[in-house]
């Protein structure tokens, strides 16, 4: 009986009882909406809650990212300022700067075990160290790694490599470790007017302005001491060693390209291998030559030695890895955060004080540094920004003009007025 209709509409006995007592609001089939409404609003409240949850892993996962992101930046700058203190440290004792050299670039043969320990680690598919080195070293050529190529791909850069580390310890021997850390990332102006010349790369005003700015601060740093003295010799060298990166960085572009960690982590090592061999005998001739002489054996700092080493090769694999599993222009903030990391250790430890010409000449080339880190289409960027701001202006003007006509005619009927249509 429950299931059928009655003659007048009343499906189900609830219905029936609140006929009978006069329920406000009462209509056949009133209860049946009702259970309907219920199941509706179960649902929607299942969606919102689907929805918040969701919400809520989307900014689990952005604040990770986030985090993720700081400690690369803080790592890269804590070892780049880690490594330059602890050379001036190291130079107290030991002065010479091109073994430190010599004997940092070594260790960098451990990049591709490390990086293979690591593919071991988390890789679900691993290979066989043999068949891993072979697929990585299609960097140097469908062939690979061959003798020819082991020479010609690797003896210049290689080189290099080593004069932009030597002419660095040396820029280190004559000014603070402030102003050394800043003249180096002018490599960054360098890299952009070299790949404009050589490589043809799109012009851009932006960066022109910051090679200028870059090339300023050079001058004053220069002038800080009346170019003369040490201050000059070490600004040159400082120079010289940003000069070096940044051919260092455009030859890689031109003659290998873009390389994966795995490619870039082998190639390093090929450079450590090749110093090893090849470059061993410098060291040698410069200590019987007495050019670079340390005697006895053990008065060497090793303990020193080995904490320049250890913290350049973290920034090494920390760069490399910085590239790949994130964005590059957070290596390039973390290594102009190295300037203010030094200062910071200039100033608290070794009581430096900073002249007005230096400091200024600082800010100058950091902020070209990161006038440099806008990219290619910021102008683009920057209009097309711009115009949505507008466009989102005139589209709140316009809500609110709406709004304010329906206030005003909800006004008028309020008050009784009416418009009577003309005869």
């Amino acid at each position: 009986m429950d299931g059928k209709a009655a003659p007048n509409g009343v499906a189900t006995i609830e219905d029936r009882i609140l006929r009978i007592t006069g329920y406000y609001g009462y209509y056949p089939g009133y209860s049946s909406q009702k259970r309907e409404e219920g199941t509706q609003t179960h649902t929607e409240s299942s969606s919102q809650e689907a929805e918040g949850q969701t919400r809520c892993q989307s900014c689990t996962s952005t604040f990770l990212k986030l985090i993720w992101r700081f400690l690369i930046i803080l790592s890269v700058s804590s070892s780049w300022v880690g490594t330059t203190q602890f050379v001036k440290i190291t130079f107290e004792t030991f002065d010479c700067p091109f073994f430190m050299t010599w004997f940092s670039t070594n260790w960098n043969i451990m990049i591709f075990p490390i990086y293979y320990s690591g593919h071991l680690a988390t890789a679900q598919e691993k290979q066989s160290p043999i068949k891993k080195f072979r697929e990585c070293s299609r960097i140097f050529g469908e062939d690979g790694l061959t003798l020819k190529l082991f020479l010609k791909r690797t003896a210049p850069f290689s080189i290099l490599w080593t004069l932009t580390n030597y002419l660095y310890l040396l820029a280190l021997k004559k000014l603070t470790a402030t102003d050394v850390s800043a003249l180096f990332c002018c490599n960054k102006a360098f890299v952009f007017l070299l790949s404009w010349i050589v490589l043809k790369d799109r012009f851009m005003g932006a960066r022109i302005v910051a090679a200028i700015m870059a090339i300023t601060g050079i001058v004053m740093m220069a002038y800080a001491d009346g170019f003369q003295g040490d201050s000059i010799i070490g600004v040159a060298y400082a120079v010289g060693s940003a000069s070096t990166s940044a051919l260092y960085k455009v030859l890689f572009k031109m003659f290998l390209g873009s390389a994966n960690f795995g490619e870039a982590a082998h190639f390093v090592s090929t450079l450590g291998f090749f110093n090893f061999i090849f470059i061993s005998i410098t060291p040698i001739i410069l200590y019987f030559t007495k050019v670079e002489y340390w005697y006895p054996f053990s008065a060497v700092p090793w303990g020193y030695l080995c904490g320049v080493a250890g913290l350049w090769l973290a920034f090494n694999i920390l760069v490399n890895v910085g590239v790949v599993l994130t964005y590059p222009i957070l290596i390039s903030i973390g290594t102009v955060l190295s300037v203010p990391g030094n200062a910071a250790v200039d100033l608290l430890k070794h009581k430096m004080i900073f002249s007005v010409v230096r400091l200024g000449a600082t800010i100058i080339i950091c902020m070209g540094f990161l006038l440099m880190l806008l990219p290619e289409e910021w102008d683009e960027i920057t209009l097309r920004f711009i115009n949505s701001l507008k466009e989102k202006k005139s589209e709140d003007h316009s809500e609110d003009m709406t709004e304010s006509s329906v206030h005003t005619r909800s006004r008028s009927r309020a008050n009784g007025t009416v418009s009577i249509p003309l005869a």
